[in-house]
């Protein structure tokens, strides 16, 4: 879908998308709809009860004299209560009510805001890039219904102001989405086409936007005492690897900013193995270090001026003669032992290693990872949220800050020493697992914060929210890429 943006005139081909204020008179384009057609818009809306309230559509054939064909209108609410968010919300809801259009091209018009405090041109650059995110699909193996289920229309026009006031604030937003859509697709991908050499093989591609991209191999993890990350990958015929991306947009003396994420390709839960139902979901506990892959991508193209550090953790977790068993204690990078009592706890297992390598090397400023870790987090917080833990206050509050503003919420829960010492190994240093099924997700966190460190350290729990099998506001069914705009929004606020 090609996307513009235009100045404000009258339309007269495809499909017009009016937003109406709640309370307001029609404005702008909609007042010269009504004029021009004797009243019969605003005469439509009454009949229709169209109050302009949040949430509230109405589709109606174009009145006569006009030359569209239809006419969709939004209701924007109330005007002080629009929000950025809200506002790409919107833009996603008119993809998805075009996507039954029979139209080539729509043009959406918003009236002009009032407020000091929102620029048109800005507000409509966040329209169009909700509307962007939205288009997203993967019907890559879909050979019979691809077709059928392409949309009509090709240019989606965006009437404001200032078009070139509103295409300079677009442009960042678009390199975002692409890094969102880099996201969405290797974390949907089959586990036989994105397995860890051939996920090291796409972050490669990240070299043409200047990223730094280094492999590490099983020799050279060996080589550095990297046990438990390649203790998972220990029964799988596909090597582990170790991704690190570099993007170095900011000062030469500026300590980097580090993300690290969980790259479970496929997770058959070992010898500790899951029940053979939902497994395929499995695909997706790779999606932490999907979004590294995206963030990066997305920071790159729009030329963020900061310094980050992505750390992926690949490997595949498989049964067979050679796996790991539970029972097992390796030696991790940092030189702690680990118990491995249940071969399914393999989440923390690499990012022990991933997380250790990095803040040992790269001396970020702040660590953040991502994993799908825990089921226990689903049943806590369902799919609304993701699990937040952190060893700094500032940095969690930031956060959440940012989770609040795209709409990728995070709910943060404790660490203490009581949940500590329940990952005491009575024959090694630490266990993988606690000693019931209380705490889960926090007793992984806790796992996880003794090889950070005293780095201010964030660990998002994003099993709820990678995935999801009913669709949200700004993304169908499938993968959500839950964190690239998340933690975009996280550096762009509090470190360029």
């Amino acid at each position: 879908m090609k996307i513009d943006f235009l100045d404000r005139g009258p339309v007269t081909e495809g499909t017009l998308v009016i937003g109406v204020f709640e309370g307001k008179k029609l404005q702008g384009i909609a007042a010269d709809v009504d004029k021009k057609t004797g009243g019969s818009l605003g005469r439509a809306l009454t009949a229709k009860g169209f109050k302009g309230k949040k949430d509230e559509a109405i589709r109606l054939v174009a009145p006569n004299g006009l030359k569209v064909n239809e006419v969709i209108l939004f209701g924007l609410g109330k005007e002080s209560d629009v929000t950025l968010l809200s506002l790409e919300e919107l833009g996603a809801k008119v993809t998805a009510a075009l996507e039954t259009c029979k139209d080539k091209s729509a043009f959406v018009h918003f009236p002009a805001f009032s407020t000091k405090t929102r620029d048109e041109n800005i507000a409509m650059a966040h329209v169009a890039y909700g509307a962007l995110l939205r288009t997203w699909k993967f019907d890559k193996y879909q050979t019979k219904k691809k077709e059928a289920n392409t949309p009509t229309f090709k240019t989606l026009g965006f009437m404001t102001g200032s078009p070139k006031s509103a295409n300079k604030a677009f442009e960042p937003l678009q390199q975002v989405a692409e890094g969102v859509f880099l996201t969405r697709h290797v974390v949907s991908e089959p586990p036989n086409i994105i397995y860890p050499e051939s996920l090291a093989k796409i972050a490669k591609d990240l070299k043409s936007l200047g990223v730094g991209v280094e492999v590490l191999d099983e020799a050279q993890m060996k080589k550095l005492g990297m046990n438990a990350l390649l203790g998972v990958g220990q029964g799988s015929i596909r090597d582990s690897q170790l991704v690190v991306l570099t993007w170095k947009g900011g000062a030469k003396n500026q300590a980097p900013l580090a993300i690290v994420g969980k790259g479970v390709t496929f997770d058959t839960g070992g010898i500790s193995l899951k029940p053979a139902q939902d497994m395929d979901d499995m695909k997706y506990d790779m999606a932490g270090s999907g979004v590294v892959l995206g963030l990066m991508r997305a920071l790159a193209g729009r030329k963020a001026k900061v310094n980050v550090v992505g750390v992926m953790g690949l490997t595949e977790n498989m049964p067979s003669g050679s796996a790991q068993r539970p029972g097992d204690i390796v030696t991790s990078m940092s030189g702690q032992t680990i118990e491995v009592l249940n071969t399914d706890a393999e989440g923390r297992l690499v990012l022990a290693d991933a997380l250790w390598y990095t803040q040992n090397r790269f001396k970020p400023q702040a660590m953040v990872d991502l994993a799908t870790l825990t089921g226990a987090i689903v049943v806590s917080l369902g799919h609304e949220y993701a699990g937040l833990f952190s060893n700094n206050d500032a940095l969690a509050s930031r956060l959440k800050e940012a989770g609040g503003a795209t709409g990728e919420k995070l709910w943060r829960l404790p660490l203490a020493e009581a949940y500590d010492k329940d990952i005491d190994s009575g024959v090694a240093d630490v266990k993988n697992i606690g000693s019931g099924r209380g705490a889960g997700s926090i007793t992984a966190a806790q796992f996880l914060q003794r090889f950070v460190n005293d780095v201010p350290w964030a660990h998002l729990d994003i099993a709820g929210t990678a995935w999801d099998k009913k669709g949200r506001p700004l993304s169908v069914k499938g993968a959500t890429a839950f964190g690239v705009r998340l933690l975009n929004h996280w550096i762009q606020t509090h470190y360029e």
